[in-house]
């Protein structure tokens, strides 16, 4: 569990690097480590379908975030901090490339589940809920409510970036139009 202890270390730091950073495109991306920081830390924990769905929810949040934000605030520019800026973007991408490594290494191999309840489910669920298709058995009757909190997960990301999306392009439009007008 000493694996654990340091990533959640990381996204407190990821965090407050967020919190205080003076230019927004940074704020982003310390936001997205720390994402994918929680996405490994559900890996740790043996939950690789939360870690399936923090992953897919960081990597569409985090491309939103970077392109309504990139117009707005530079921070490579020509200033002294070009190696800060690198030097920081490589530790945090060797620490999560480092604690990917250990946390993958604890997952087991293909056929091989750590639980007993995988077996349960397999073994008795048709004779429990009668149902032809099994995954579909084990999703909406064992684990509805986990599938309903992943469901809403995406579900509020995908909200999310429309609504950002909307925003970018009704000022895109509105600019077009003061540059015609």
């Amino acid at each position: 569990m000493l694996e654990f202890n340091f990533i959640l270390i990381f996204i407190i730091i990821a965090a407050l690097i967020a919190i205080r950073v003076k230019d927004l495109l940074s704020a982003v991306v310390a936001v997205g480590v720390g994402g994918f920081g929680l996405c490994i830390a559900f890996l740790i924990l043996k939950a690789p379908d939360l870690a399936i769905t923090q992953l897919v929810v960081e990597i569409l949040c985090l491309l939103i975030l970077v392109k309504a934000t990139i117009r707005r605030d530079l921070p490579f520019s020509t200033s002294g901090r070009w190696f800060f800026n690198t030097f920081i973007t490589v530790c945090f991408l060797g620490m999560f490339i480092f604690l990917g490594y250990i946390s993958l290494r604890e997952v087991p191999s293909f056929g091989n589940p750590i639980m007993r309840v995988s077996g349960i489910y397999l073994s008795e669920a048709l004779e429990k809920v009668h149902a032809t298709n099994l995954v579909s058995a084990i999703n909406l009757n064992f684990r509805a409510y986990d599938t309903l909190g992943e469901a809403t997960a995406l579900f509020a990301a995908a909200i999310g970036i429309t609504v950002i999306m909307r925003r970018q392009s009704a000022r895109s439009a509105e600019k077009h139009k003061k540059k015609e007008g």
